[in-house]
């Protein structure tokens, strides 16, 4: 039973990046994501830039002047990955693969049985596309 004090989902996630019109263009065009807003930051020297995802979920897209890189190797505590559904990975990977976005071997999740996928954004955050048949 849902209560007012419960968690609904998750509403978005943050990413910031070291080069605003290349990630910008890697989430809009790339990922094929839409643009709900984009505002510069003057007082941050900073842009934001939400994303709608299909199922009405966002990304928010910011940059900063000089961020520090991203600890992944080794893993770092914190958010690891974020993941996409996909219907079916071979058509977004073979999208992906025109834009020169590699992806790592297809892989079965030992424990739900569905296939998934690693690749990377610009900035070298780790990206999954978690197929849902």
């Amino acid at each position: 039973m849902a209560t007012d004090a419960a968690l609904l989902g998750i509403h978005h996630a943050a990413l910031i990046c070291s080069d605003y019109a290349r990630s910008k263009d890697f989430y809009v065009r790339v990922l094929g994501l839409r643009v709900l807003a984009e505002n510069h930051r003057p007082a941050r020297g900073s842009w934001k830039l939400d994303l709608a995802l299909p199922d009405g979920g966002q990304l928010e897209l910011f940059s900063f002047p000089a961020p520090p890189p991203r600890p992944s190797r080794p893993e770092a505590q914190g958010l690891r990955h974020l993941a996409f559904r996909v219907a079916a990975l071979e058509p977004f990977i073979a999208r992906l693969a025109a834009e020169g976005v590699a992806c790592e071997p297809i892989r079965v999740d030992e424990y739900t049985g569905a296939r998934f996928t690693f690749f990377a954004d610009p900035d070298g955050l780790p990206l999954e596309l978690y197929e849902t048949v």
